[in-house]
């Protein structure tokens, strides 16, 4: 039985360095944090839309959506094209989800660009449980999201920061996204 409860720790330990790199997720989830606040919204808004949708490129296009008039099939059209790669992804881990229980849920709403390319591509180690790995590489990054957005929101109402620019980055770094 002692082994049985080892097998999550085991699994955070052995994900945990594959995730190390996608930190830098922090910083842009800071970012997306404090323009949240520069647009006008409470650092609930960043620190929800982050735990709820957990889409970044989406998310930041929301913010614009959530000041504009009320257009659903438009906002339901640019969703689609921003997030639809996941359909990919979804296709291509059906295999790796399989038998991992009531992480499956989690294992698929968690699947963001960088969970993905470490899931599909990491060689896990025999004795580490495939479907705790997964499970951790998912809450690992979507940590670094979250607490990222939520530090960001507080960030920015508590200092005054110039966000001029910002906009400019972001619309770049979606253009890049969506040629790859």
């Amino acid at each position: 039985m002692k082994e049985m409860t080892n097998v999550p720790l085991a699994a955070l330990r052995a994900a945990f360095p594959y995730t190390v790199p996608i930190l830098a997720i922090f910083f842009l989830g800071i970012a997306y944090g404090i323009y949240m606040n520069a647009l006008g919204f409470s650092f609930l808004y960043p620190m929800a839309m982050s735990a709820i949708i957990f889409g970044g490129s989406l998310e930041f296009i929301a913010t614009a959506l959530l000041l504009a008039p009320f257009a659903p099939l438009e906002t339901f059209l640019l969703a689609l094209m921003v997030q639809g790669r996941h359909i990919f992804y979804g296709i291509s881990m059906f295999e790796k989800y399989r038998g991992t229980g009531w992480k499956k849920p989690y294992l698929i709403y968690g699947m963001c660009d960088e969970s993905f390319s470490i899931n599909y591509t990491a060689k896990i180690p025999p004795h580490i449980d495939a479907g705790w790995f997964m499970f951790f590489v998912n809450l690992l990054n979507q940590l670094y999201w979250v607490v990222g957005a939520t530090l960001g929101g507080l960030i920015g109402s508590a200092l005054p920061i110039n966000t001029s620019g910002i906009e400019f980055a972001m619309t770049a770094l979606f253009v890049v996204i969506f040629i790859e």
